[in-house]
C-alpha cells in the first residue's frame, strides 16, 4: 500500500526543517525528498538504511479510515534535510573553487608559451631624458673612502631614475601650448586684444578685462603660486584682493598711507604690504595680523616659498629676510649701493636679485654678507631685472633705453636689444616669453633669449603708465597694473599647459590647502 502523506502541521523556516506522515512505519520511498536524500546521500555498505539514518523516533500516532472503511495508524516522522542540503552546496562551492583554479593554470600556461617581442620597458628618447636633468653627473672621483663612493653612486641612480619616470610619464601630459601662428604677409603685432576675444572661447574671453580704478593708482599686482588669487595694491592706500578668475572679492580695504608693494605669502589666506613706514601682514578677510617694524621704509618685496623667507629692500640700500614661519629676522645686510628699487629672485634657486643706479646687478643669499655675483650689465642705472623659471637666463634693461639678454650659465651677455623707451617693468612667463612695459606700451616677445628677435610678439597699448608686470600662472594671462587701475591681457602660448596638482592646484579645496600649508612647512 502507498504510503499517504500529509501536509505539514508544524511551521518552521522554510529549506530549514520539513515534517512528512508515513503509514505503518515504512519508509518514504515514493515520497520526493526521501528521493533527493537518497540521491545526495547514497547509502553505504554495512550502514544503516536511510530510514534509521535520517527518521528520529515518531513524534505522535494517529488512526484513520481509508476509503474502503479499513481502520489503519499513522505515524509522524521528522525528517531534517537541511544537512544534506548544506553538503551540496559546499560541494558545488568546492567543485568552482577548483574550476577556478584551473583556469588560472591554463592562463598561465598560456602566457608562458607567447614570448613578448619586446621585453623590458619602452625605450626613452635621450632628448626627452635631458629635458629632466637637473646639473651634471654626479662623479665618485676624489672620495677618500669606499662608503662615499657608494653613496655617491647611489643618490646618481636616485637622480637617473627621477629623470627617466619624468620622462616616460611626459604621454600623460595630454595639454599642449599653443602660440598664434600669422599667415603669409601678416604681422602678430598687428592683432589687438579685441580681436583676441572675438575668437577665442567664451571661457578665454572672460580672461580679458579691466578694473578702472583711477583715483588710487598707479597699483602694483601679485598673483600667488596657483595662478587662482590676484592682489592689488595701489600707491595712495587701496588694498584689494580677489579671485580673479570668479570675479569674486575677498577683501578691499584702504589703509591711508603710501603702498610701495604688495607680495602673497606661502597661501592666500595671508599677504604682506610694504607701508610708507613699516611693513604690515594681513589675513584674506583684511585684517591686520602683524606690524614687522624691522622692516622699515620697504619699496620693494620678495617671498621665497621653499624657504618662507620674506626678503625686502628698503630706501636706505638695507637688504632683510624675515622667517615668516616663525616671525623672525633671519639675516640683514647693507649693500652700500644706495636706494634699492630695482629686485627680483631666480625662481630655480631662490637667489635674490638686485639692480642698481651704478648699472651693476648682485645677487645675495641670507648666509653670506658679500653678494655671491656682481655683474657690470649698463653703462647707467638699471630700471628692471627679470629671470626666467628655468634660471639660465637674465634681462635687464636700463636708463639708456637697451634691452640685454644674460647667460647665467656663463655671465656672458647673448642679445642686445634697442627699445624707444626704457623698460620700466620686465616678467618672463613659464614659456619663456618675455613682457616689457614702456611708459603706456606693453610688449610681449617670443624665444628673446635663444635667439634674437626683430619684432615683438604682441602689443598692447594703454591709457596710462605702466606700474607693475607679472604673468600668471598655468593661464595665458598677463596682468598689468597701471596708472589708472589694472588689466589683464591674453597671451596665448604664456603659461605652462599642465599643472602638478601636488605642487600648485588652482582649484584645492579648504582641506588639501590645510594639507599643502603643512607639507611645505615639513619640506622647509
Amino acid at each position: 500500500m502507498e504510503a499517504n502523506v500529509t501536509k505539514p502541521f508544524v511551521k518552521k523556516k522554510q529549506n530549514m526543517k520539513r515534517y512528512f506522515m508515513e503509514g505503518d512505519g515504512k519508509e518514504l520511498s515514493t515520497n520526493k525528498a526521501s528521493k533527493d536524500m537518497k540521491k545526495h546521500s547514497p547509502e553505504k555498505k554495512g550502514s544503516k538504511p536511510i530510514g534509521e539514518k535520517r527518521f528520529k523516533k515518531p513524534i505522535k500516532m494517529r488512526t484513520y479510515s481509508d476509503k474502503d472503511g479499513q481502520q489503519k495508524t499513522q505515524q509522524v516522522f521528522k525528517i531534517d534535510i537541511s544537512k544534506t542540503e548544506r553538503h551540496r552546496k559546499w560541494q558545488m562551492k568546492k567543485q568552482r573553487q577548483a574550476q577556478g583554479e584551473q583556469r588560472k593554470l591554463q592562463h598561465r600556461k598560456h602566457m608562458r608559451e607567447q614570448q613578448d617581442p619586446f621585453p623590458g620597458d619602452a625605450p626613452i628618447p635621450k632628448e626627452r631624458i635631458q629635458k629632466y636633468e637637473r646639473g651634471e653627473h654626479i662623479k665618485d672621483t676624489g672620495t677618500r673612502t669606499g662608503q662615499g663612493s657608494r653613496k655617491l653612486a647611489e643618490q646618481e641612480k636616485k637622480l637617473q631614475f627621477a629623470a627617466r619616470q619624468a620622462a616616460r610619464t611626459e604621454i600623460l601630459l595630454h595639454e599642449e601650448a599653443g602660440f598664434l601662428e600669422a599667415d603669409e604677409g601678416e604681422d602678430t603685432t598687428s592683432i589687438t586684444q579685441h580681436d583676441l576675444a572675438g575668437v577665442v572661447d567664451i571661457t578665454s574671453a572672460q580672461k580679458f578685462f579691466e578694473l578702472k580704478l583711477p583715483d588710487f593708482g598707479p597699483y602694483s599686482v601679485n598673483y600667488t603660486r596657483n595662478g587662482r588669487f590676484l592682489l592689488m595694491g595701489g600707491v595712495k592706500g587701496h588694498v584689494a584682493a580677489i579671485d580673479w578668475m570668479t570675479k569674486k572679492l575677498l577683501c578691499e580695504v584702504n589703509v591711508m598711507e603710501t603702498v610701495n608693494d604688495v607680495k602673497w605669502l606661502h597661501q592666500e589666506t595671508m599677504f604682506a604690504v610694504a607701508q610708507r613706514q613699516w611693513t604690515y601682514m594681513y589675513d584674506n578677510q583684511g585684517i591686520e595680523l602683524h606690524c614687522l617694524k624691522k622692516l622699515d621704509c620697504v619699496l620693494r618685496m620678495e617671498f621665497l616659498p621653499f624657504h618662507f623667507l620674506l626678503a625686502s629692500a628698503n630706501s636706505k640700500g638695507y637688504l632683510s629676510y624675515i622667517d615668516v614661519s616663525i616671525g623672525e629676522k633671519v639675516a640683514g645686510y647693507s649693500t652700500q649701493m644706495g636706494r634699492l628699487d630695482v629686485m627680483c629672485q631666480n625662481p630655480s634657486n631662490a637667489i635674490v636679485t638686485l639692480g642698481h643706479s651704478g648699472g651693476t646687478v648682485t645677487m645675495w643669499c641670507p648666509k653670506l654678507k658679500e653678494p655671491v655675483v656682481k655683474m657690470l650689465c649698463h653703462q647707467s642705472g638699471v630700471r628692471s631685472v627679470a629671470i626666467e623659471q628655468a634660471g639660465q637666463y637674465m634681462a635687464t634693461s636700463g636708463i639708456d633705453r637697451t634691452l640685454k639678454i644674460w647667460d647665467l650659465r656663463t655671465y656672458k651677455m647673448l642679445h642686445s636689444y634697442k627699445v624707444p623707451m626704457g623698460a620700466g617693468q620686465m616678467a618672463f612667463s613659464q614659456q619663456g616669453l618675455l613682457a616689457t612695459g614702456m611708459g603706456n606700451i606693453v610688449q610681449v616677445y617670443k624665444d628673446s633669449c635663444r635667439q634674437e628677435v626683430k619684432a615683438p610678439y604682441l602689443t598692447h597699448n594703454l591709457t596710462s603708465s605702466v606700474r607693475s608686470l607679472q604673468f600668471c600662472p598655468y593661464e595665458d594671462v598677463l596682468g598689468v597694473g597701471h596708472s589708472t587701475g589694472f588689466s589683464s591681457l591674453i597671451i596665448p602660448g604664456a603659461g605652462e599647459a599642465n599643472f602638478d596638482a601636488l605642487e600648485s592646484n588652482p582649484y584645492q579645496t579648504k582641506q588639501q590647502r590645510k594639507e599643502a600649508e603643512v607639507k611645505m612647512l615639513l619640506e622647509k
